[in-house]
């Protein structure tokens, strides 16, 4: 089959400005609701995209592990490539896809990491495989093999047990949002597009083209 000839027609639902919430937060909430409640494949999966010192963009697939009034928050290896790039360029773009619903969102806005106390935190509610696998992964870092990271969560395990510390390399990132657009798969390609941006202390709602 000729790749050109891959198309769908969107005709799920809609986004009118009449049934859409003024709070940019409030309507991902509800999106996120139903997201939960339709029993997508991982609902809190999310790309992030970041730039490196050399201009060139990155992307990866993290997971959203909350969300208020404050920011979207993730949690990661901070010597990745990712945390190196926000290091240096502390801005960065989300996006969620949820494809059986035809929905999209982007949320763009400044990173900044989250509190020791937040990271330690949840740090704590990994599964214990999880928590010895931060301190077993150089991410993002050439390795010989796999072997060298079975051998590094055997060697945390035996030096930590059951309770390995949160890793200092290791925590939390929280995007305090400047811009979000909702997207509504719509007919004709006739999609609805609705984007909040930030314009001194309140969101201004307004109709995109698509």
């Amino acid at each position: 089959m000729d790749i050109a000839d891959l198309r769908k027609s969107y005709e799920r639902d809609a986004l009118d400005e009449s049934a859409s919430e003024a709070d940019p937060l409030k309507q991902f909430e509800r999106w996120f609701e139903q997201a939960l409640s339709s029993q997508l494949p991982e609902p809190n999966a999310m790309t992030l995209a970041t730039v490196g010192t050399d201009g060139r963009p990155s992307t990866r697939v993290v997971l959203v592990k909350g969300f208020d009034a404050q920011g979207i928050v993730w949690y990661t290896n901070y010597d990745s490539r990712k945390g190196r790039e926000l290091a240096a360029h502390p801005l960065a773009a989300l996006q969620f896809h949820w494809v059986e619903l035809e929905r999209v969102v982007r949320i763009e806005g400044r990173v900044e990491k989250t509190s020791a106390a937040e990271s330690d935190a949840y740090y704590k509610t990994r599964p214990l495989d999880s928590r010895l696998g931060a301190w077993a992964s150089p991410q993002s870092q050439v390795i010989t093999s796999r072997a060298l990271l079975v051998a590094g969560a055997a060697k945390a395990a035996a030096q930590y047990a059951l309770n390995p510390p949160r890793p200092p390399h290791w925590g939390g990132y929280r995007l305090r949002p400047e811009l979000w657009e909702f997207w509504q798969g719509r007919k004709s390609r006739l999609h609805d597009r609705l984007r909040y941006r930030l314009e001194g202390e309140a969101w201004v709602r307004e109709r995109l083209a698509p």
